[in-house]
């Protein structure tokens, strides 16, 4: 075998003592093609001969068995297969026990032929997540395309004494396979060795029929086992607008025990140290502002931008949270840590808050999971302030602005850290403010015309335009408007492939503003266009500006039989302004349309002022957001955005031809339209 030293990561052994030991002629004899393995390799998918995966758990460590062989039928399985990465925490081995080709009847040991590498694996997740684990990288050297591979290995996670939720707390999810592959044989089994009893509950398993039937709910005491085995199995489920079937084991508890559990826990580290002794600093600098709405900002600031953010996220719940005065000292810490900070100085000037524990990924299945401080795998800080409720990510960078305009997190189910608690879901929410607010000025005379975008983003918004300009090519983001732009005006009808920078003659855009308070980022953005008409190929002019932003495709295309729709959109509020110097069709239906729509999730409206040489749109589109649409109202909520799309998210002007042939052909087509 060609590898590096073997480290603590992975080790190669002749079998798992738990699981017990194959032997070759056992494999050999599992490995038989049945009338239902021919007719899924004569389709062309890949057959896996048989998968039996076993998961055991006691209060001392967790481990995950598999053994399986399965086809090496197509170029891209055998590449797959020819190079695997294997993720494992801090503490966690990988066993290898056998690798193997089952190749025209002879089981061949490729154990011999694999090259393993052991990696840093560090990323840094869209949650603010910095997850550093170890990555085994294997390469087996000569796969052949319709060899047989045959996988035997485990992976044993054993708990350290700040693993102390492992230990005492068990939670595992299965999920039905990929349904691109065909089994002759699935097996999964559950073993648990804890003193305290695993539940287990069924979620998404369908009929006959497809529907979905009722969450199933059992038990399983030390020592017993479930098992889940299928024979010929393909996973019917419609990948695309199905949940797949899964498993939830949790060791049997409730939400108002788990809170009990917890909160004494951070309540030891709050009351520590008292804030002026470990930071004489901080104090001096809160005490000079008088206002408490720039307290909570400074606050805020301070925790997000000078404590430096690391931290192992498959640790997350594996041990207790760092004291603040260790948090201050060494300026960086984890989520706990950060939010532990904060929350201690937001008591020292007097603010009620408190820790919560989140899981952005998983937030839809929170509600459905068993209880389980093992769901979240984040920690933010939720405020009381002048009758609201603010949630702030301490591990974010670069946000800014007063309490009430600061970014707004979404996310659902939370469970607050104070004792007897039950998981809460968070209130939907209307933004007080507009997250973009842009008016929108085209003048033409004669052949040129003069375009001028002024845009206040706020909230999110803000922050992400801030980001955005601060580390972007100024050329970059002058492309970038003028892409849109070249959609917008419709350009794109008649004269595609342009060099949109020979369209826009000399485009510029500017930053007006940038009040940090307001948490509000003005920009401008002005450019000249020569031949400023959309010409359509009967050679009639139009002058047109459509937004494509404010048509929200994915409410419109939402397909999902399980998911309810997500919403979680912007409140927005456009004006345009399109003047020329010619004569315009006043009464074109499209140029003088208007809408309201009101149902219970958003309001929108589209208001004209026209006149005889252009026109003006007023829409504005307001959000109940931050909750999921029930599916039996979702159609109705569709169709709206489907008159949203009508024309109704811009403005478009038709110009009049001068001279007295052009006139009686308009007002003959006018006649008989």
């Amino acid at each position: 075998m060609d590898n590096q030293v073997e480290t603590e990561n992975y080790k190669v052994e002749k079998f798992s003592p738990w699981a017990g030991y194959i032997e070759d002629h056992e494999l050999i004899e599992r490995i038989k093609d049945s009338d239902f393995a021919k007719r899924q390799i004569d389709e062309g998918r890949d057959y896996c001969y048989f998968l039996d995966k076993k998961y055991y758990t006691s209060n001392t460590e967790n481990n995950e068995y598999v053994c399986m062989a399965y086809t090496l039928n197509e170029p891209s399985n055998l590449e797959r297969a020819s190079v695997m990465d294997i993720v494992v925490e801090e503490n966690e081995v990988y066993n290898i026990h056998r690798i193997s080709v089952l190749r025209d009847g002879v089981l061949i040991d490729k154990i011999p032929d694999m090259k393993v590498k052991v990696l840093d694996s560090e990323n840094q997740s869209s949650g603010g997540i910095l997850s550093s684990n170890k990555k085994i990288n294997i390469t087996i050297k000569d796969l052949r395309l319709y060899d047989i591979l045959i996988l035997e290995d485990s992976r044993v996670k054993a708990f350290t004494d700040r693993d102390f939720l492992r230990k005492e707390f068990s939670k595992y999810v299965w999920v039905s396979p990929d349904n691109y592959w065909a089994y002759g044989s699935f097996r999964f089994t559950f073993i648990n060795d804890r003193e305290q009893t695993i539940a287990y509950k069924k979620t998404f398993f369908r009929d006959e029929n497809g529907n979905v039937l009722e969450p199933e709910i059992n038990y399983l005491q030390k020592g017993e086992k479930f098992v889940f085995e299928e024979k010929n199995y393909i996973n019917p489920v419609d990948a695309n607008r199905e949940i797949f079937p899964y498993i939830d084991f949790a060791t049997d508890t409730n939400w108002k025990d788990l809170s009990n559990y917890i909160a004494p826990i951070y309540e030891e580290i709050f009351n520590k140290a008292f804030l002026p002794e470990y930071a004489p600093n901080l104090v001096e600098k809160l005490e000079a502002i008088s206002d408490l709405d720039e307290k909570i900002q400074f606050a805020i600031e301070y925790v997000q931008n000078n404590i430096y953010y690391i931290f192992n996220a498959d640790e997350m719940n594996g041990h207790k949270p760092q004291e603040p005065a260790i948090t201050y000292e060494n300026k960086q810490g984890d989520c706990k840590a950060k939010s532990v900070l904060l929350k201690v100085i937001l008591d020292y000037i007097g603010v009620d808050s408190s820790i919560v524990l989140v899981n952005f990924h998983t937030d839809f299945y929170i509600k459905y999971y068993l209880p389980s401080l093992l769901t979240f795998n984040h920690v933010i800080v939720k405020i009381n302030h002048k009758g609201e409720e603010y949630f702030i990510d301490a591990t974010i960078r670069d946000e800014f602005g007063l309490l009430e305009n600061r970014g707004f997190i979404y996310f659902m189910h939370y469970l607050e850290v104070k004792p007897n608690q039950e998981l809460k879901e968070r209130k939907s929410y209307k933004f007080p403010y507009y997250c973009i607010d842009e008016k929108v000025d085209f003048n033409v005379q004669d052949t040129t015309g003069k375009l001028v975008l002024t845009t206040v983003y706020k909230g999110n918004r803000a922050n992400a335009m801030r980001r955005y300009f601060k580390n972007t090519n100024k050329r970059e983001v002058v492309d970038s408007w003028n892409n849109f732009l070249f959609y917008s005006l419709n350009y794109s009808g008649d004269r595609n492939g342009t060099d949109i920078r020979n369209i826009f003659k000399d485009a510029s855009i500017d930053i007006v503003s940038d009040d940090k308070q307001l948490n509000e980022f003005k920009i401008q953005y002005k450019s000249t266009i020569e031949n400023p008409y959309y010409t359509d190929p009967k050679n009639n002019r139009f002058l047109m500006y459509f937004d494509r932003n404010v048509v929200k495709a994915s409410a419109r295309d939402y397909m999902h039989k399980d998911l309810p729709f997500w919403h979680n959109f912007d409140r927005e509020k456009y004006e345009i302004n399109l003047y020329t110097d010619q004569k315009i069709d006043t009464e074109e239906k499209y140029t003088a349309q208007e809408s309201t729509i009101k149902n219970p999730y958003f309001d929108f409206t589209s208001r004209k002022k026209i006149t005889k040489n252009g026109a003006s749109v007023f829409i504005e589109y307001n959000p109940l957001t931050n909750l999921e649409i029930p599916q039996s109202e979702f159609e109705n909520f569709r169709t709206n955005h489907h008159t949203v799309a009508d024309s109704n998210f811009g403005l478009g002007i038709d110009i009049i031809e001068p001279g007295l042939m052009n006139r009686l052909k308009f007002s003959f087509k006018k006649k008989f339209k």
